[in-house]
């Protein structure tokens, strides 16, 4: 099989724009940014746009040249100090570093044993504005893989798609869990007026400082339980944005069954989240929305049923939309939006419920809607017995093209089939000895300069490895039992792993095989999805009557 990504022969490696950022010690943001403000930075040598390869040795002759080769950037160093000063309460360090820049608490970090942190801040506020740089860090702590989930931040690409289903903001914009205001932030734009609470005032307090080094003053934050203590009572907005906090059982039902924003019914102990929709659309004036995130389940549980029945037959809710999985901070599982309106003389209830299904979106893709993606719903559809609101059910029924699809997805197969025998490489015998000979660690190789190591993987600098005859040994099963804690959790060392030693041409070839056996498993992966999608399709092609099953005529 012909390698897509091979280089030819005594061409320099290649590396990513995140394999330049570990080299550099900074963020993949930082080498975006150098990549567009220096003129000099080594032009790509190969991949796409969206995945540009460097040549090593131009860029660690540009990185040299910059004094940014083994160089940390400041960023690091100061974010590895408030690890070490504030350990996992990175919020409350960044709280720290946010009052020094708005010389709000000249003592946050104060004392001569903190001096060196203060060092860090000024140096990095000598070349960005203090919003920028808490921006900057804002951003290090939501992609932080050791942040605590339930913690009120919302990732970049929910915001972005909260912002694309709620259009402009009309007027005044309310989030009554807003964590550290990055949600509300959004709907920033000079004229719209913002208000926020949440029940952790360390939130709140870096909400606050985030929005004084930014230059918002048309913004409002409260701390408190806005389930128990609402702290807008008398608040109408044109627009409520919420991500509510997930699974919590007390939320305060005991003391709030009489409270007069259950206007649909009492939520159960086990439908938190519906409480918070119904304290949102309590919150929205005439022809106002209400945009919330929730949990896939609650679309069709049934302690929830006779709500949702409720917001559908009142005409209130007017756009369900399933967003991929990973979207949200706190947890890896995909998520609905539900969008509500408050009918008005410009907004009346609307007939029609749009069901939106982006769960296969890919994380960098837009928004918009692409054929076979929504379908309008009848309201009175909707009413049955479940009153399941999960987009992909209806859209399903109403816009698959069964006989079409099944017969393309058996074609897909069959040549699937075909290429797969081609695909598996056919290895020699051999003499079973070769875990018995020489070899070398990859710690030793990376310290001789020859390779970099990531967490999975690892690149050779020189002429004398391989990189894919190293990677598919540091995946062989005596790495991996090296590399598989106690507990049976699956964990790559990639600096523990040992590598037989071997001349580069007969690397060479071990690496030719280990990529024919990589693209061959990945053709069985994607035959597989294949045929779970080949399996749905006739299925339910046959329990809706689209598809028959075979003639017993065989003539």
């Amino acid at each position: 099989m012909k390698d897509e990504t091979a280089r030819p022969e005594g061409t320099d490696a290649v590396v990513t724009a995140a394999e330049i950022a570990r080299l550099a010690g900074v963020t993949r943001a930082a080498v975006s940014n150098w990549r567009r403000r220096h003129e000099d930075f080594p032009a790509p040598v190969a991949g796409g746009t969206s995945s540009p390869l460097f040549a090593l040795s131009d860029v660690r002759r540009w990185l040299e040249s910059q004094r940014k080769g083994r160089e940390v950037s400041a960023e690091v160093r100061l974010w590895e100090r408030l690890r070490a000063e504030f350990g996992d309460d990175m919020l409350g360090g960044l709280t720290a570093v946010a009052e020094v820049l708005a010389e709000d608490g000249p003592d946050s970090i104060g004392g001569d044993d903190r001096t060196p942190l203060r060092t860090l801040i000024a140096e990095l506020a000598a070349d960005v504005s203090p919003g920028t740089l808490l921006a900057d860090l804002t951003s290090r702590l939501v992609d932080s893989p050791g942040r605590a989930g339930s913690d009120g931040v919302t990732s970049a690409r929910l915001i972005q798609a909260i912002k694309y289903i709620a259009g402009p903001p009309a007027g005044t914009v309310l989030d009554p869990a807003c964590g550290i205001g990055s949600l509300l932030f959004a709907f920033a734009d000079g004229d719209t007026q913002l208000f926020g609470q949440d029940i952790v005032p360390g939130n709140v307090r870096f909400a606050e400082l985030r929005a004084r080094l930014t230059g918002l003053t048309d913004v409002t934050f409260q701390a408190g339980d806005s389930l128990r203590n609402d702290a807008y009572p008398d608040l109408r907005a044109g627009l409520v944005v919420c991500e509510p906090p997930v699974g919590v059982a007390e939320w305060g039902r005991e003391n709030l069954l009489l409270d007069a924003r259950w206007e649909f019914g009492v939520p159960s102990r086990a439908e938190s989240e519906l409480a918070w929709l119904q304290h949102c659309y309590a919150h929205t004036a005439p022809g106002g929305q209400v945009v919330m995130v929730m949990p896939t389940s609650v679309a069709y549980r049934k302690a929830g049923r006779r709500i949702r029945a409720e917001i559908v037959r009142r005409g209130l809710l007017t756009h369900v939309v399933a967003l991929p999985p990973g979207m949200a901070a706190s947890h890896s599982l995909s998520v609905h939006l539900w969008v509500l309106r408050r009918p008005s003389e410009d907004h009346p209830a609307a007939e029609t419920v749009r069901m939106t299904d982006l769960s296969a979106l890919d994380a960098s893709a837009s928004f918009e809607t692409g054929s076979g993606q929504s379908t309008e719903v009848l309201r009175i559809e909707l009413l049955d017995d479940t009153v399941d609101l999960t987009p992909a059910a209806h859209i399903a029924a109403k816009l698959t093209d069964y006989v079409t699809e099944y017969a393309a997805v058996r074609r897909a197969i069959d040549q699937r089939m075909a290429l797969l025998h081609d695909l598996l490489p056919p290895l020699g015998v051999g003499s079973g000895s070769l875990n018995d000979g020489a070899s070398v660690s990859l710690s030793e190789l990376a310290r001789a300069g020859l390779i970099e190591i990531s967490d999975d993987e690892a690149l050779s600098t020189s002429k004398q490895l391989d990189s894919d005859y190293l990677n598919g040994f540091l995946r062989s099963a005596a790495n991996n039992r090296r590399s598989t804690s106690a507990s049976g959790t699956f964990r790559v060392d990639t600096r523990g792993a040992r590598i037989p030693q071997m001349g580069i041409d007969e690397q060479r070839r071990y690496g030719a095989a280990f990529r024919d056996l990589a693209a061959f498993e990945q053709s069985v992966r994607e035959l597989t999805e294949l045929g779970r999608r080949a399996t749905a399709l006739a299925r339910d092609g046959l329990t809706s009557g689209a598809l028959l099953p075979p003639s017993d005529d065989k003539g």
